[in-house]
């Protein structure tokens, strides 16, 4: 059998508290407060009570105010409230559910009535509580399901990009560095973190297009002519052609990222030559972040650079072919950078 319901009466006339104590002490368990002060010390420890029985006209804090406290806090602001008075007036009952009481009680005190009253709050409170209980369970089950979902999404990302770079010379530890590098950045530049997690899934789509490109061209290994250079620059806009139309969040700043991360600063780079903010900042992010681990990688045609000369040639290009300020983030986060980079190295 359940412990009985345990209820809170406020009143500063101890006859007053006496007459409720006789209607209800056989059916739940009491607790007294004499002013507001008191009401709100009980209220706020464990167990809490179930229900408040709070009278509205008393010295000092009276129980409008004591209903304001209770609510504003969310310890307490659960715990339904029934007002006593001896008023009728309507406004004074407008007032009172404003401020966060759940029924009334008048004066003269009906012992059937407030019976009925305090069980009707009392089942409906349970009710609440039990599907505030249900929601939270459902919401972590789809929290579970989203993570899960998630997981499977970037796989599924990171296994498509893996097929654009097999042909390559990049390997899947690239993907796994520059998109991490990429997260750093953003964090550090201040973007939101649902906008670095969509990043952090949109950065390694940034060469799919090379999917498109002959492979005399893209396993060349000597420097591409002339023409052969303007075929490879079109893989930005193959890789946007690819995951264009997409409703999916981290499809369409892959769209953007594939189509703009060559893009430089100044101008100079390609396929539209955009320059300064014209370039999306997802798009800045990740040119720094994809060149960073190029320049710091072994390629077939070169050894790895050091750190040292790498942070050299990125600052010699600070405002030409980088935007400044995503220059200055990878700088502040050089530590965290270069931890990625040990963590995901290479495989032999």
């Amino acid at each position: 059998m359940s412990a009985p319901s345990q209820l809170l009466i406020v009143d500063d006339i101890p006859e007053n508290i006496d007459v409720f104590a006789a209607i209800l002490s056989d059916d739940y368990q009491l607790k007294i407060a004499l002013n507001g002060e008191n009401a709100l010390r009980i209220a706020r420890c464990q167990p809490h009570p179930d229900l408040i029985i709070l009278d509205i006209m008393m010295p000092g804090m009276d129980g409008y105010a004591v209903c304001r406290k209770l609510k504003s806090d969310p310890v307490t602001r659960h715990i339904p409230v029934i007002f006593v008075t001896a008023m009728d007036d309507t406004h004074d009952e407008e007032k009172g559910f404003a401020v966060g009481a759940s029924d009334y009680i008048t004066k003269p005190i009906s012992p059937p009535i407030v019976l009925s009253r305090v069980r009707a709050q009392i089942a409906l409170s349970r009710e609440q509580q039990r599907l505030h209980g249900l929601v939270q369970k459902k919401d972590m089950q789809l929290e579970v399901a989203y993570e899960k979902i998630k997981k499977g999404a970037m796989e599924t990302i990171l296994r498509l990009t893996h097929a654009a770079e097999y042909k390559d010379e990049n390997t899947g530890e690239h993907i796994q560095r520059m998109s991490q590098y990429a997260a750093v950045i953003g964090r550090e530049l201040g973007l939101r973190e649902k906008t670095v997690e969509t990043l952090l899934y949109a950065a390694p789509m940034h060469d799919i297009g090379k999917i498109g490109i002959p492979d005399r061209i893209l396993l060349k290994p000597g420097k591409l002519d002339a023409d052969e250079w303007q075929i490879m620059k079109q893989h930005p806009i193959i890789g946007s052609k690819i995951l264009s139309g997409s409703r999916a969040s981290y499809i369409r700043l892959g769209e953007v990222i594939a189509r703009g991360h060559h893009e430089k600063w100044d101008g100079s780079g390609y396929p539209q030559g955009l320059s300064g903010k014209q370039i999306p900042l997802a798009c800045r992010i990740v040119s720094l972040a994809d060149v960073f681990d190029a320049l710091t990688s072994k390629r077939p045609y070169k050894k790895p650079f050091s750190i040292e000369k790498s942070l050299n040639i990125i600052a010699e290009k600070r405002g030409s072919h980088f935007d400044p300020d995503v220059v200055d983030a990878f700088m502040k986060r050089l530590d965290e950078i270069l931890a990625i980079k040990a963590a995901y190295k290479d495989k032999a």
